[in-house]
């Protein structure tokens, strides 16, 4: 098989993290958002550690495929399953994790199965929207990048994946600028003046927060424009409206300077009976309702530990080890993102936690300067999984159980693998879904020391 050449395969399974898997003359393809059933012509556009391919035609289609909700859903890059039904996806999603385990040779656990989210549709907390244009030289837009463009935004006011505010703040937004003569910000140029917009609304409590992102390059009046949003008729409550300055040359999302237009600088959100004040950088779990599930999972695992000391690694703003810590001794929450671990500690305060520390600093480095032994490991890490140097002194610990909860089943079963063959042993796993129609999903893993 060559690079950008089209050749016509049969999809037989699938593979995390959405792919679709088939055979053409004994080679491996695999091909994102393709599904089992499906006959397609695929371009090949990589051939390297394996053979990928996107989806150019599809000749025969499977014959479980249903009406996508949304309207924009062949044009939008942020949902990718939505042709095809929940139960479906999660049926997919399951095997895919077992399929990891695997092929790593785990064996020899309990699986609980996989659980999906208590919402399926207008499930998110937060979104994350783009300025730009769909077409070169088109009106502005302002949503998700379109699918297979680097640059293409397609405007997102009918987003199935939010409530109703999310999609009338963003119409809101984008209708005024489109009568000002602004800039959207050229990721290539480094020019331009509109960036982003941000919303969170904290799912259990209505409290909504709007966060425009923009450049210093220009000085423009929003008293207009916070107005508006101020009158908006909101299902929630308006909290808070922040102008964000960012110059960085990062795609992402980040902070030289916030200014408050209105109200405050964050939301609160309940969880398990607990209080979280959110701040617009923080990291806070997408799916509020999925995160009580979540958590309540990593809960049970953990039982009575009255009497132990519990670590929870990458902590983030300390909202597992708060759930934990009524459960718990001592907790003692450890998190690279200083702003994160104020965060954690303002909120132990507030839920009245007094058996709670948080540390700021790499996990890596400052975990062993940690002058506590614990009984039980939490590692809730990132994508790519716990750094070796990290790995290593969570070994060194011995701690006799260890809670793994992952959101990249690759990696997690990678690190698994280092966990096992340094003494210790898979006891259970469940998988969570926490995001509806796209290829992610969770994983919670109790792992055990086979001496203990």
């Amino acid at each position: 098989m060559r690079k950008g050449k089209d050749y016509e395969i049969e999809i037989k399974n699938t593979a995390f993290p959405g792919m679709g898997t088939g055979e053409y003359e004994g080679e491996k393809v695999y091909v994102k958002s393709a599904v089992p059933g499906q006959k397609i012509l695929t371009t090949i556009t990589k051939k390297k550690a394996r053979i990928e391919g996107r989806i150019k035609e599809v000749i025969e289609d499977a014959d479980y495929k249903i009406q996508p909700k949304c309207v924009d859903f062949n044009q939008c890059g942020g949902c990718s399953h939505q042709f095809i039904s929940y139960e479906k996806q999660l049926e997919f999603k399951k095997q895919q994790v077992l399929d990891l385990f695997k092929e790593a040779s785990i064996e020899d656990f309990e699986f609980l199965g996989i659980e999906g989210s208590p919402e399926v549709w207008e499930y998110r907390n937060k979104m994350e929207y783009t300025f730009g244009d769909f077409e070169k030289g088109g009106e502005l837009t302002l949503g998700m990048h379109k699918k297979g463009s680097a640059f293409g935004i397609i405007n997102v006011d009918k987003c199935q994946i939010v409530d109703g505010d999310f999609r009338s703040i963003l119409d809101t937004v984008v209708n005024y600028f489109r009568e000002k003569p602004l800039p959207y910000y050229r990721v290539r140029s480094h020019e331009g003046y509109l960036r982003n917009l941000v919303v969170r609304k904290a799912k259990n409590t209505g409290e909504i927060l709007i966060n425009l992102v923009t450049t210093t390059q220009l000085d423009f009046d929003l008293t207009e424009l916070t107005e508006k949003l101020k009158n908006l008729n909101y299902l929630g409550t308006l909290k808070g409206i922040l102008h964000t300055f960012n110059d960085s040359l990062s795609d992402a999302v980040y902070a030289d300077k916030i200014d408050v237009l209105y109200g405050r600088a964050y939301i609160t959100e309940t969880l398990l009976g607990l209080k979280f004040n959110i701040k617009p950088l923080a990291f806070f779990q997408t799916n509020s309702k999925g995160a009580e599930e979540l958590y309540s999972i990593v809960r049970d695992f953990l039982g009575n530990a009255d009497s132990k000391v519990v670590f929870d690694l990458y902590c983030g703003t300390g909202t597992i080890g708060q759930i934990v810590a009524k459960n718990a001794k001592k907790v003692v929450g450890i998190e690279l993102i200083e702003e994160a671990v104020e965060a954690a500690r303002e909120n132990s305060k507030l839920n009245g936690l007094d058996n709670c520390e948080f540390i700021a600093g790499d996990v890596a480095k400052v975990i062993k300067d940690v002058k506590y032994t614990p009984d039980i490991i939490i590692l809730d890490p990132p994508r790519p999984g716990v750094h070796p140097v990290a790995m290593d002194y969570v070994i060194k610990f011995n701690a006799p159980e260890i809670i793994y909860v992952s959101c990249n089943p690759k990696t997690l079963v990678t690190d698994l693998k280092v966990l096992i063959d340094r003494g210790y042993k898979v006891e259970k796993v469940k998988v969570k879904d926490m995001f509806p129609h796209s290829p992610h999903v969770e994983s919670v893993v109790l792992i055990t020391r086979k001496d203990r």
